[in-house]
């Protein structure tokens, strides 16, 4: 079980998302960020924006998943 906060994956607060792969980490992060802001965190909405714009290019988009995934799999375990 690793640790990323909502700030590692590009949102503004330090919201700790555990997950045992990098994308349980990041769809809990999805769902953080959808969370937050339709209870109207405007805070988040950049980085919901950013979430959304990422699988409207998909080139860009996947260069943020592999980043993701690296910076995932350097953490320790725990």
């Amino acid at each position: 079980m690793k640790t990323m906060s909502c700030q590692q994956l590009g949102g503004p607060c330090d919201l700790a998302h555990q997950g045992m792969t990098a994308d349980e980490v990041i769809k809990a992060q999805d769902r953080h960020l959808k969370e937050v802001v339709a209870k109207g965190d405007t805070t988040h909405q950049t980085a919901l924006k950013e979430m959304k714009g990422r699988w409207k290019n998909p080139i860009k988009g996947m260069g943020w998943y592999r980043q993701a995934k690296r910076d995932f799999a350097a953490l320790p375990e725990g």
